[in-house]
């Protein structure tokens, strides 16, 4: 069977549905194929169910009603699992089919310029494009280590899909993944142990947001060990069974679940990229700054970098069918947010301080004790809001905030990295009281007094030092 379309998309998952539904909106036609869920890991194995467990633990962790029972079922609500082992994902289908897509379900592979063969339970099928979108995914990367094959180690599927608690759980990786799963089980009583190769958790946030969510997590009662890595594992070895996790510092951890949160692969192999002219190494291929990879193939999510975030995947897939079809557009990637949604949560966006002068800045930090601010008396919340400013443009370069309500926030500081808006008018902004947002526009006044403050440095570094 060969069928002809403007767009086929390989991978349906937030990059893939975003190029589909905007090709469809442009009036191209579309066919985008998955061999597993259409919607992806977000909606099934990743993002949604981990906030949805967050959640409920956050309810039973003040002393709500939320036991692990009502969260499971949340958590299969949620994912549309209720009373099945797998997800159906009809919904992602349906939507795709109304806005006038073709979904394929089976493994495809490009097999030439603008072909696409797609197997499955219905055969084969040759799929003609003028553009191919290759918006994969990524899967849990899985490292060599010693004795790992001796066990069934989790991945994020199966710590957020499992319908009974572990006994205990040791988490490899202290990125967003481990950190959250780390206290959504913790909170829910499982001893849980984290490791952390880097001197810090979340090693490439700010170290501040490091510091809170770390203090958050040791509140929580996780057993955190930083700068050293897993050696060896040793199955059953420990007490009741439990696994143990032999470390570089001579120590160990043990859990009857080791769940593996270190890093993501992309799965290019075995796609047929080879047969458009393009090279893959070390699983990762060389992105066009148009998000091109060859004539007429873009890459979207996951695949094209430069992280690994849901709302880059979606912006992505929509920037891909833009270029695709002749729009002067390109991927900005100066004001990204990152966000983790632990207790406390923590965002950020652009540089920090270090990042801001290593690139030749003139820059300086200002930083507020968010644990001192009406938010913080009135929330009983720790944490801290900082903003990174360039003396030259007196503009906003970085934002970080750890705190009440931070993955909303940073929005603001977002827009203005982005738009590169002048101190003056963030400064100008009337901020609701009493909100962390409040607390970052006390932090755009007390930059511009610095920006602003002259030959009477004395005087800005008196009202710095007064009460907000």
């Amino acid at each position: 069977m060969d069928e002809q379309f403007d767009f086929v998309i390989i991978g349906a998952g937030a990059a893939g549905e975003a190029a589909a539904f905007k090709a469809r909106e442009r009036g191209a036609s579309v066919a985008i194929v998955d061999r597993a869920l259409f919607g992806g890991s977000c909606a099934f194995w990743a993002c949604m169910p981990s906030k949805t467990l967050l959640h409920a633990a956050a309810v039973h962790a003040a002393g709500g009603d939320y036991d692990w029972p009502r969260a499971s079922a949340r958590r299969d609500y949620m994912i549309v699992r209720e009373g099945t082992d797998y997800p159906s994902d009809a919904g992602h289908v349906d939507a795709l089919e109304k806005a006038g897509a073709v979904a394929i379900r089976g493994d495809a592979r490009v097999a030439g310029p603008g072909t696409v063969v797609v197997s499955g339970g219905d055969g084969k099928r040759t799929l003609h494009a003028g553009t191919i979108v290759v918006a994969v995914g990524s899967v849990s990367s899985v490292p060599a280590l010693e004795g790992l094959s001796d066990i069934a180690p989790w991945t994020n599927r199966e710590a957020t899909s499992t319908r009974e608690l572990p006994t205990s759980l040791a988490v490899l990786g202290a990125g967003p993944t481990g950190i959250e799963l780390a206290q959504v089980f913790a909170r829910f009583g499982v001893p849980t142990a984290l490791v952390a190769s880097q001197p810090r958790i979340l090693p490439h946030d700010h170290p501040r947001n490091s510091a809170a969510v770390e203090a958050g997590l040791r509140r929580d009662g996780v057993d955190i060990r930083t700068g050293v890595r897993a050696l060896r594992i040793r199955a059953r070895a420990g007490a009741s069974g439990a696994h143990v996790v032999e470390l570089s510092d001579g120590k160990s951890v043990s859990g009857h679940e080791i769940l593996l949160a270190v890093g993501r692969t992309v799965p290019l192999a075995g796609l047929g990229l080879e047969t458009v002219g393009v090279q893959v190494a070390d699983g990762r291929t060389v992105v066009g700054p148009d998000l091109r990879i060859a004539d007429g193939v873009f890459v979207a999510g996951d695949v094209a970098g430069p992280e690994l975030h849901t709302h880059i995947a979606h912006y992505q897939g929509e920037l891909a069918v833009r270029i695709a079809l002749g729009d002067s557009a390109r991927p900005d990637y100066s004001a990204i947010p990152r966000a983790v949604y632990t207790d406390p949560e923590a965002a950020g966006v652009g540089l920090t301080l270090e990042q801001a002068i290593k690139a030749g800045l003139d820059a300086f930090e200002e930083v507020a004790d968010l644990a001192m601010s009406a938010k913080g008396y009135v929330a009983e919340a720790s944490g801290h809001v900082t903003i990174v400013v360039d003396r030259k443009r007196r503009a906003l370069v970085g934002a970080f905030i750890a705190g009440p309500a931070a993955s909303e926030a940073i929005h603001e500081a977002v827009l203005a990295v982005k738009a590169k808006t002048p101190i003056e008018v963030l400064a100008d902004t009337i901020h609701a009281f009493p909100t962390t947002a409040r607390v970052m526009g006390g932090l755009f006044s007390q930059a511009l007094r610095k920006l602003d403050a002259g030959p009477e440095p004395e005087i800005a570094r008196a009202l710095e030092a007064s009460p907000q």
